[in-house]
């Protein structure tokens, strides 16, 4: 699987967020929390970078991806009760919008920590 080996360090350093801090906080607490995570990881990222979305060609606008890692998985951030196929859908769309092949979609609102490693339909 590619990028299994860098997937699983990003999970971990999400587990160890989830470990100490718990469900029930907004979304940019666990953003700000996975970041100290993955500077001690020594993994490199960018936190909210724009990235534009086009259509046939033209420059719809930018949307932020919450960390764009290695310069090859996009995390995207919920914290909620409960992953649903929207969320997941979502996340397909950016791959497919930003041309990245692999990104996680992690979920810190629930007990448990949720994770599902995402794939580019247009990139397999």
């Amino acid at each position: 699987m590619k990028h299994a080996d860098l997937t699983q360090k990003i999970i971990g350093c999400a587990m160890k967020v989830h470990g100490v801090l718990g469900n029930g906080f907004q979304e940019v607490i666990y953003q700000r929390a996975l970041a100290i995570e993955l500077s001690k990881a020594d993994l490199a990222y960018a936190r909210e970078l724009d990235m534009v979305i086009y259509y046939d060609g033209i420059d719809l606008e930018a949307r932020r991806v919450d960390f764009f890692i290695e310069d090859a998985i996009m995390v995207e951030l919920k914290a909620i009760i409960q992953l649903e196929e929207v969320h997941l859908a979502q996340a397909m769309n950016y791959l497919e919008a930003y041309n990245i092949e692999i990104g996680l979609l992690i979920n810190f609102g629930s007990k448990s920590l949720q994770f599902k490693r995402v794939h580019s339909n247009k990139m397999a």
